[in-house]
């Protein structure tokens, strides 16, 4: 079983490799302007605010999680063949956008349920099998820059849909996990959306993801502007991802000492010295390696660490309802918020100025884990159990 999960994951993130790094490259080359790009990428996080609602309460009705996720991915595929249909239309782009994210974006949070479904009291082993997820990302990302320079960008759509073909593919190999009843001392849904500590850690997702923002929808284009090309760029990506692949490996055995709120104030801390080293200092090229590999902290770490959190809060019983409200209303609107801020302050501010105000996000971020948080009970080990 957890081989067929780790395919579903390097599938998934495959996909995300195609689409972070060389989207907008390919919007570029059909000549949309920078504010126009970021409005196309704010789309694809947009979708996630109600996709992920309507997915999980589905699944949590219905106990057919993986049913929806194949459901969700036959039609990914359908949809996002219509981008070869509307050319450089801006309008013909958003409508395929926003249509083929609404079923792409919403399966992951679901796929995370089954992943810990599936692993019951091993959840501890999460890492290990969602690393597979960002070897996928590194090996697209990596060789992606040079098929991209020696093919053109118009291979990027063909590539991305390859990969959601794969998607669908390996989710059928994917068996239904338990179905988790509801008990009676399961704590109502509507008594946990009444938590503080839940907003806290919804607001600390969207403050994270929203800094993020400039470097999912520009860190290619800015690398160009520093004359760094699309095959270095590509490089660059997958070293990140290398960094998150080393903590999710070390996941297992580290968590357990450090605790999770202490990993996650340490995650938020590095994050905002991961911008800042962006903004100022990314023709320094050691420094900029030290930032890419900062990406373990600023996505590895705080994703581990919050997920786990939100499994805990909203327990089995609400695991669907209690991803999908962390992924639309905390870390999608984060992203949708944070690449149209991106797309509209690239231009008259500049690329170093965007990732300034990207630090300031993360700073935030912080101060609502260092004071937000501290009401959210947690244990240090993984769990499949809300908190008593």
């Amino acid at each position: 079983m957890p081989a067929r999960l780790a395919l579903w994951y390097f599938a998934y993130f495959a996909a995300v490799g195609v689409f972070l790094p060389f989207w907008p490259v390919y919007l570029r080359e059909l000549g949309f302007p920078a504010a126009a790009i970021g409005t196309l990428l704010a789309l694809y996080s947009a979708s996630r605010l109600v996709a992920p609602h309507l997915w999980g309460w589905l699944a949590d009705r219905s106990g057919r999680r993986m049913a929806i996720v194949r459901a969700g991915g036959a039609a990914t595929v359908l949809c996002f063949a219509g981008v070869f249909a509307v050319g450089d239309s801006f309008a013909g782009q958003a409508a395929v956008m926003a249509v083929f994210c609404f079923f792409w974006t919403a399966a992951l949070p679901q796929f995370e349920a089954v992943t810990l479904a599936h692993l019951g009291r091993d959840a501890h082993r999460y890492g290990r099998i969602r690393l597979w997820g960002s070897i996928g990302f590194i090996v697209v990302a990596a060789g992606g820059g040079a098929v991209v320079a020696a093919c053109g960008a118009l291979v990027i759509p063909w590539a991305m849909l390859a990969g959601l073909v794969a998607i669908f593919v390996a989710g059928l190999l994917v068996p239904e996990p338990p179905v988790a009843r509801a008990q009676d001392s399961a704590t109502p849904l509507g008594q946990l959306l009444r938590t503080k500590a839940v907003w806290a850690l919804i607001a600390t997702g969207f403050l994270q993801q929203a800094a993020h923002g400039p470097y999912y929808t520009f860190f290619t284009l800015y690398l160009g502007e520093h004359g760094i090309g699309e095959r270095t760029a590509g490089l660059l990506w997958a070293l990140g991802v290398v960094a998150e692949v080393g903590l999710f490996a070390w996941l297992p055995h580290g968590l357990p000492r450090v605790g999770l709120r202490r990993l996650l104030q340490l995650a938020v801390a590095l994050s905002v010295l991961r911008w800042l080293l962006l903004g100022l200092a990314v023709e320094v090229w050691a420094l900029l390696l030290v930032a890419q590999l900062l990406h373990a902290a600023s996505f590895a770490a705080f994703h581990a660490c919050t997920l786990q959190l939100v499994q805990q809060r909203f327990g089995p019983a609400h695991a669907g309802q209690g991803q999908a409200l962390y992924s639309s209303l905390g870390t999608g609107a984060g992203a949708a918020f944070g690449a149209w801020l991106a797309g509209t302050l690239w231009l008259p501010w500049g690329g170093a100025l965007t990732f300034v105000v990207a630090a300031g996000c993360s700073a935030l971020a912080w101060l609502l884990v260092q004071y937000g948080l501290h009401t959210l009970q947690t244990v240090d080990t993984p769990a499949t159990n809300p908190d008593p």
